[in-house]
């Protein structure tokens, strides 16, 4: 059996998007005529990531009917399949037959990440696990009034802007990271992440600048199909 070299997570139910997925499953939504994880596996097989897992919950037999073992898109398809929910880290352990390092990947990410460049960074910098990450600018509507205990102002920006960086959804993880998950457990990337840091593993951050939406609200999807099809042959490399 080849060893998986990616994990999609599609186990999750989607209640942002409801009620699309109540009938179907958020790694199913569309984005221009494509599901978006269909995208995602499109993107993998370009960069020569052609063994995936996906982890499966809600409505797994249209994802797993759809995509069946892969074979269209020159990919092999595993699926695990999660009989209660364990969160975007949780299933990591399920996965048998992991490659030294692992692309984790949501199954509704919209981006033009170079997975390439991603690996060469991941084990340039010889880390245990690498978070993909993108600037993100959050502008308040109002003035901000900042004030002592005494109530006197201090300050009085008006309309101020938070820079800060987010996790886009899309890791590296050594196989290793599975001892650090129990069995059965629901945990989020999030904590396995601040598990290996508090064991004092080397843990990076790889910045990009260029597409990436979340899909999780109706919002965004809508967002999508715009961004789609005005970057197609940068987001679908040929």
């Amino acid at each position: 059996m080849s060893r998986i070299q990616a994990v999609i997570l599609a186990g999750g139910q989607g209640s942002r998007l409801r009620p699309y997925t109540t009938v179907l499953p958020k790694p199913l939504m569309p984005v221009g005529e494509l599901p978006i994880a269909e995208i995602i596996i499109r993107q993998l097989k370009h960069y020569g990531l052609t063994h995936i897992a996906m982890t499966t919950g809600h409505l797994s037999g249209l994802i797993q009917s759809f995509f069946a073992d892969g074979r269209r898109w020159g990919v092999h398809i595993e699926y695990i399949f999660e009989d209660r929910p364990l969160g975007t880290a949780g299933a990591l352990r399920l996965v048998k037959n992991l490659a030294d390092e692992v692309l984790v990947i949501n199954g509704d990410i919209l981006s033009n990440v170079s997975f390439n460049d991603l690996f060469v960074f991941h084990k340039r910098q010889k880390a245990q696990a690498t978070i993909v990450c993108k600037e993100r600018i959050v502008k308040t509507d109002f003035g901000v009034v900042k004030m002592d205990r005494h109530d006197h102002l201090m300050d009085y920006i008006e309309k101020p802007e938070h820079r800060s960086y987010v996790s886009t959804g899309i890791n590296i993880f050594h196989k290793e990271c599975q001892d650090y998950i129990k069995p059965h457990e629901f945990l989020g990337v999030p904590d396995l992440i601040l598990r290996l840091k508090k064991s004092h593993e080397k843990i990076c951050c790889f910045k990009i600048s260029g597409i990436w939406l979340d899909l999780g609200r109706l919002e965004d999807l809508e967002m999508a199909q715009e961004v789609f099809e005005n970057n197609r042959e940068d987001i679908l490399p040929s």
